[in-house]
């Protein structure tokens, strides 16, 4: 094969989840519910041929993996270019309050933070460095909003200006493949 196929995660729900805050560049930490959902991950992909996983370095996506893969021969490999956006000054704060006005964020950073933009140009960055050690591989991303939208448009072709504006969708994985020459 040529190419890396990717499968992509979200980090499982967390307790910011079920008090509605968009934890953003703050840790985090999955719920009781996210941690079995999290096992469920685990039973779902074990058997999926994964040849790594990579997770963002927030404890939310890291823990995700760490109960995903606990007792497998996977590590996670963390990378900080794979976190969420950063809403600066309102990381933290109530997600209907940092979501209302996201397409404003599309170019414009956070007060204090990045924009959507910055964001998924970051997690396209780490696409880039995948094939020196990847390709002809498949390999599972655990990540964030900013994660699948870097995803979307870089390798499904969907433009940011469009994702700003469209509901996450939540399912259980995405699938894409990086081309590699």
């Amino acid at each position: 094969m040529t190419g890396i196929e990717i499968v992509f995660e979200t980090h499982s729900w967390s307790t910011d989840n079920d008090l509605g805050i968009a934890t953003g560049w703050h840790p985090g930490q999955l719920s009781d519910r996210g941690r079995e959902l999290a096992a469920e991950l685990g039973r779902r992909r074990r058997a999926d041929r994964i040849d790594a996983v990579f997770t963002s370095d927030l404890r939310r996506a890291a823990q995700t993996a760490e109960i995903a893969f606990a007792g497998s021969t996977l590590t996670a490999l963390h990378d900080w270019r794979l976190r969420e956006c950063d809403f600066g000054e309102l990381n933290g704060a109530p997600a209907e309050t940092v979501h209302r006005d996201r397409r404003r964020f599309l170019d414009e950073a956070y007060p204090g933070g990045e924009s959507w933009r910055q964001a998924v140009d970051r997690a396209t960055r780490f696409l880039a460095d995948l094939p020196l050690r990847w390709n002809g591989r498949r390999v599972l991303l655990i990540g964030h909003v900013a994660t699948r939208w870097a995803l979307d448009q870089a390798l499904a072709g969907r433009s940011l200006d469009t994702l700003i504006d469209s509901d996450f969708g939540w399912q259980e994985g995405w699938e894409y493949l990086l081309g590699t020459s």
